[in-house]
């Protein structure tokens, strides 16, 4: 897929990833219409594409408010003219014990990481059929494919949103909209506090930087990969979970034990 011209949605699009593939997509050619709640740091954004010759527009609102997917699908579609692409990068994550967790907290990482984006795709979906054309990029992570200790509701948000993927994808197989999922491993971001970042070192857990993270996604879409999982060994235990989860268990343990540590000086 060429992405000149292209018009994409493009949601977290303030976070570390997010604000290098906006970068990146609009040196591609694209024009943007970028989702975030933080409008001052959308507005910077905005306007250091649009000042190297890009198209970017801002769309700041919480996509977890009443009528939000709707407000943002129209927002785009009048600022680009229509719609062809839509990402779902924004997201949250805690890592924790799960008995602190909050019920209040449990609920907000499902409705960000996962209702969020399911009502936008649903309302994204009119347009892209009516023209017989378009992609949902779904930002996921290892996570997704392999259960990590102290990290149990966003392992559940994640989970869902590769099986949600999996089966929009198959429920779309004879339109031409195309469904990819991308499933990065950790990251240098600041959605790791000081806390977890410790533990990811001491566990010696690979983190990719943000820009080749970024890269990797623009070549998911550029090749329309129905799924692309970033980074090795990640990749392949990932699999490998799929089929003898008993394995992974033992190979995780020494891990899991170092970040009960870490996730026990949590408050």
């Amino acid at each position: 897929m060429n992405l000149s011209g292209k018009r994409i949605i493009l949601t977290g699009a303030a976070g570390g990833i997010g604000y290098r593939l906006a970068l990146l997509l609009a040196s591609k050619g694209a024009q943007l219409a970028l989702v975030e709640r933080n409008a001052p740091r959308l507005a910077e954004i905005c306007d250091e594409i649009n000042a190297k010759g890009g198209k970017a527009s801002a769309i700041a609102l919480d996509l977890t408010s009443d009528g939000a997917a709707d407000q943002v699908i129209a927002a785009a579609v009048k600022a680009m003219g229509g719609l062809d692409i839509v990402i779902n990068n924004a997201g949250i994550m805690d890592f924790t014990l799960y008995e602190r967790q909050s019920p209040e907290r449990i609920a907000q990482v499902i409705n960000v990481n996962v209702t969020a984006p399911m009502l936008l795709i649903r309302a994204a979906l009119p347009h892209l059929l009516a023209q017989n054309s378009g992609r949902i990029v779904n930002i996921g992570s290892a996570f997704g494919s392999i259960g990590f200790a102290h990290f149990a509701t966003y392992c559940a948000s994640k989970f869902a949103m590769r099986g949600f993927s999996e089966a929009l994808r198959r429920e779309l197989v004879d339109s031409h909209v195309g469904i990819t999922y991308v499933s990065p491993r950790a990251a240098k971001t600041a959605l790791n506090d000081e806390l977890t970042t410790q533990m990811l070192i001491e566990t010696q857990t690979n983190m990719d930087e943000p820009d080749y993270v970024a890269e990797q996604i623009v070549l998911a879409i550029e090749r329309e990969a129905k799924e692309h999982l970033i980074g090795q060994p990640e990749s392949f235990f990932s699999r490998l979970n799929g089929v003898f989860p008993r394995l992974v268990d033992g190979g995780l343990l020494k891990n899991t034990r170092i970040a009960r540590k870490y996730a026990q000086l949590k408050k």
